[in-house]
């Protein structure tokens, strides 16, 4: 068995092992509606054995950076469906990774009317890009009330509605990164003293309830979740991630989730590879500074089902094509990773 072999997770029947990971490449226009460039993008990359989008917004609240998609609106839906119908047409598979980014957000980033929201009124001590002021600082976020998070629930519900609507094959939920569910997750974001603050059971009831509302829309078998514990991004901070996760994932597996998507940290305070294979054993997808090397042995040995590749399919369309005929890498253009437009995003020539 290696990266080439093909793979059931869940209810995904995929052509290979080498999945291309969720990347944010801001080239969604002002209203969060993909373009003709993420078409094309995504379409050239169809040869991996499941693209997960970068982070989707479920809600307009849930934007933060500029110019990242959403898929709450018609626009935005009728805009993905152009994309999926395309890595369809290659024989592709795409997942919609769902991302609310609470209180990682700054204001000129976000539409008229919108919120940044998080469970507690603390600030990430960070700041973030915006094309009108340049670097700015993070929002004071609203603390939730908790008569409202039931309707975020419900957003990522709908949000997953959409995504089957507009001809995802898959959702994954954006757990890590400091965004909304690891700021549910982690003492250092979450200071609330009713049912979604304070023990472990209560700081994961919403990531649960978030996982039930996208399994209850075409079942388990097309959700996966994405997590790195320990990832201090955004200013996050808890005392215990690894705690914090055991009990996560404990309940997760019980889910019988699609896949687990993990990103390891060698130096981080946990062992996440240790961790998500202790609940997931056989549908693991491993991710971070994999070699083509790495991968075939993690596949080989059973220690992932999948690895996920991020920075060698931005210069590399054909990535799966160029290791199956042995040809060599291209590099990728950095100054232009956030840019808008075409050149150092759909640029990129295949090698034959």
């Amino acid at each position: 068995m290696d990266l080439f072999t093909p793979l059931q997770l869940g209810d995904l029947e995929l052509r290979n092992r080498i999945f291309m990971a969720p990347m944010t490449r801001s080239r969604a226009d002002t209203h969060a509606v993909p373009t003709a460039d993420m078409v094309e993008y995504y379409r050239q990359r169809a040869g991996a054995g499941l693209i997960v989008t970068e982070g989707i917004a479920p809600s307009a609240d849930g934007l933060g950076y500029c110019r990242t998609p959403g898929i709450y609106n018609s626009a935005q839906l009728a805009a993905w469906r152009e994309v999926t119908d395309a890595v369809h047409a290659e024989g592709g598979h795409i997942c919609a990774q769902l991302m609310h980014v609470g209180r990682v957000a700054n204001v000129l980033n976000k539409p008229a009317g919108s919120s940044t929201v998080a469970p507690s009124a603390i600030r990430a001590e960070a700041e973030m890009f915006t094309d009108q002021q340049g670097m700015q600082p993070m929002d004071d976020p609203r603390a939730l009330t908790l008569e409202e998070i039931p309707a975020v629930v419900e957003e990522y519900r709908q949000a997953a509605l959409n995504a089957f609507e507009a001809g995802f094959d898959a959702v994954e939920l954006h757990c890590t990164s400091g965004y909304l569910p690891a700021q549910f997750l982690s003492t250092g974001t979450n200071t609330r003293e009713d049912a979604y603050g304070g023990p472990v059971e209560n700081r994961a009831r919403f990531v649960l309830e978030v996982l039930d509302a996208l399994c209850s829309v075409r079942g388990a078998g097309r959700v996966g979740m994405r997590i790195c514990p320990g990832n201090p991004f955004n200013d996050l901070y808890d005392e215990d991630p690894e705690a914090t996760f055991d009990y996560l994932l404990a309940e997760a597996a019980r889910r019988d989730l699609a896949y687990l998507h993990v990103i390891r940290m060698p130096k981080g305070p946990v062992d996440n590879l240790a961790l998500g294979q202790r609940y997931f054993s056989d549908r693991l997808v491993v991710n971070e500074s994999y070699s083509f090397e790495e991968g075939q042995a993690a596949v080989a040995t059973g220690v992932a089902a999948a690895v996920s590749y991020g920075r060698p399919f931005i210069g590399n369309p054909d990535l799966v094509e160029r290791w199956r005929g042995g040809y060599a890498l291209a590099d990728f253009d950095l100054s232009r990773l956030y840019t808008p437009g075409a050149e150092g995003y759909t640029s990129y020539p295949a090698a034959s």
